[in-house]
């Protein structure tokens, strides 16, 4: 792989994406940082901090590929995948890559495919199955919840069925209390029947910088399995309700999911501040 002319030098471009989503100010909104090289971890910490969305996207090239990293402003996390999608959408938005072309993303989940279908992103994850679980004490009164329908877990991170999308939008977190309790993170979702989408969720991370985040691609790697075995499909549409909200097309496929998603380019620029190389 040839360098791209922009990649080359000393500066940074640097870019606001909002993913999943065709519409501004909607969706989930990622930094995206091109740089030339590999960088200082905690220099790319810095810089996630002072962006303070909930996840900055870094990307160099690498051995005729790109390695793509990302950071929330507490923590570098090795799965994300709305600022994923957002990366790939800048490389075809910037031709950096041309538009036909999928893109291998080298990170710490190992290669990630990322493919375009017309304006749609299609992001090749790990499926995350999860397996049924108690439920932590003090999480439901955390959540302002009594009772659900399942608890399950993949790690330290809960999925929480519950009766309805209007109980799912209600939900009023105490987010001090979450932090206080042995997870990672929650997920609360419902089966949606009013055929708009097959189900909803949130998703809440304090631990990690994100009280709320508005449209995870992490979570479906999680739900979307756990969506396979309850209702006996393949193939969703999803929705995370949010308070900017967000629509994604879910496929299970053996140990692999494929989401697909909507980005619109916010802002573009170069970064005024030195980079400062790794090493």
């Amino acid at each position: 792989m040839d360098t791209h002319p922009s990649l080359t030098g000393s500066a940074c471009r640097f870019f606001l994406v909002d993913a999943f989503t065709d519409r501004p100010f909607t969706g989930n909104p990622a930094a995206v940082c091109l740089m030339p090289a590999a960088a200082d971890p905690s220099w790319m910490q810095a810089l996630a901090r002072e962006t303070n969305v909930s996840e900055t996207a870094y990307l160099h090239p690498e051995e005729g590929g790109w390695r793509l990293r990302w950071f929330t402003p507490k923590t570098e996390v090795e799965l994300c995948g709305h600022p994923t999608l957002a990366t790939a959408h800048v490389l075809w938005e910037e031709e950096i890559i041309p538009k036909g072309s999928p893109v291998v993303f080298r990170s710490l989940s190992g290669d990630l495919v990322v493919t375009r279908s017309a304006d749609w992103v299609e992001l090749d994850l790990p499926a995350l199955p999860i397996k049924e679980a108690p439920i932590p004490n003090g999480l439901l009164p955390a959540l302002g919840l009594t009772s659900v329908r399942a608890c399950g877990r993949a790690g330290d991170d809960y999925v929480l069925e519950v009766k309805s999308p209007a109980e799912i939008r209600s939900l009023r977190p105490d987010f001090e209390a979450i932090l206080r309790l042995p997870l990672r993170s929650v997920i609360p979702t419902a089966e949606n029947h009013d055929g708009s989408h097959d189900f909803v969720s949130r998703f809440f991370a304090p631990i990690a910088g994100r009280s709320e985040d508005h449209v995870t691609g992490f979570a479906h790697c999680l739900l979307g399995p756990y969506w396979q075995e309850r209702l006996h499909r393949d193939h969703f549409v999803a929705h995370q309700a949010s308070e900017r909200g967000g629509t994604l097309h879910v496929t299970v496929r053996g140990d692999r999911v494929i989401l697909g998603g909507r980005a619109v380019t916010i802002f573009r620029g170069e970064l005024a501040i030195p980079f400062r190389p790794a090493g």
